[in-house]
């Protein structure tokens, strides 16, 4: 399709097994583009199963970028995607690609197409700093300390969100400013030449479901015990990234023997269905689509002409 790229960004976005990669594959295909992630765990190596990364195949089919690119004992932010992600666009169309941005996190994909408060980067050793700290005295008391310094951000944060207690630890430590007031700054977008054509999938619960399920099954049939036994041999901390991709931290517990594996398998289900209901409901609310598909993405015939022309209007 002779279209003129330069500018232009599909973004596809869903909740887990919503089919977004097979979408992202099937448009990058159609547009000459390249598939570059927006998923907080497929960032991560050694779970390329349980964090349904692109198989060999699909990587032969078009290219695919930001996947696997950090080990699991790095604690990763969205400020280290945002930066590779407009690299990564910005290479796309300097070589006539459409870049296509694929992933299930509401975060990344927030702050790529809205913006995002102009919080400095925390350096490697301050991120280090906390998650010391974090292991030594656990969250709750990282979050009372983060109370004495920035109560507003502690009010609105549960004790059991240890991602975002470290991440606002972290900014005061390194800023000396506390998180609240950075967020009351004027919003910077990283790329505001970008036009965004936005497809959004929004199946319904019953069917997501099922797809969760069987997704997971699969995974199972495929490895996903071999990887969860391997990360363990790494003695990582439980509270890095990697070790809370879902279905990380059932499987965990069903090789240290805590629950069986069928607990396990059961949790994990569990959660993902959750997890999902919780995506539904943030891409529902605040994500604004060019092109909406009510149903999971299969990928037949009439369905792939009929997103791929609707897409194309909108370029």
């Amino acid at each position: 399709m002779n279209l003129d790229f330069m500018n232009k960004v599909i973004v596809v976005a869903g909740p887990t097994a919503s089919g977004k990669s097979a979408l992202a594959i099937d448009l990058a295909e159609a547009f000459n583009g390249v598939v570059i992630n927006a998923d907080s765990m497929q960032i991560y190596q050694g779970t390329p199963i349980i964090s349904a990364a692109p198989s060999e195949e699909d990587k032969q089919r078009v290219q695919h970028r930001l996947y696997e690119i950090f080990s699991p004992d790095v604690n990763g932010s969205v400020v280290d995607w945002l930066n590779l992600v407009v690299k990564e666009i910005k290479s796309c169309w300097g070589k006539g690609k459409m870049p296509i941005v694929v992933g299930g996190t509401g975060l990344y994909l927030d702050n790529l197409i809205n913006g995002t408060t102009p919080i400095p980067e925390t350096s490697a050793n301050v991120r280090q700093q906390v998650m010391q700290k974090l292991h030594e005295v656990g969250v709750n008391k990282l979050h009372e300390e983060l109370a004495l310094h920035d109560p507003i951000t502690a009010n609105r944060l549960s004790t059991n969100d240890t991602t975002r207690v470290r991440r606002a630890f972290e900014v005061w430590l390194q800023t000396g400013v506390p998180l609240s007031e950075w967020h009351q700054k004027p919003m910077i977008k990283k790329l505001p030449e970008a036009q965004f054509v936005v497809v959004k999938i929004l199946p319904s619960r019953e069917e997501l479901d099922e797809r969760c399920f069987v997704r997971w099954d699969k995974m199972m049939a495929q490895g996903a015990l071999s990887e969860a036994e391997n990360l363990a041999k790494l003695n990582l901390d439980k509270n890095l990234p990697a070790m809370k991709a879902l279905g990380v931290p059932e499987l965990l517990q069903a090789v240290k023997g805590e629950v069986s594996l069928e607990e396990a398998c059961n949790l994990a289900k569990l959660h993902t269905r959750q997890y999902a209901k919780r995506q539904m409901t943030w891409f529902r609310h605040k994500l604004k689509a060019d092109v909406e598909i009510c149903s999971c993405y299969q990928g037949q015939k009439t369905e792939r002409e009929n997103v791929i022309l609707g897409v194309k209007k909108r370029l």
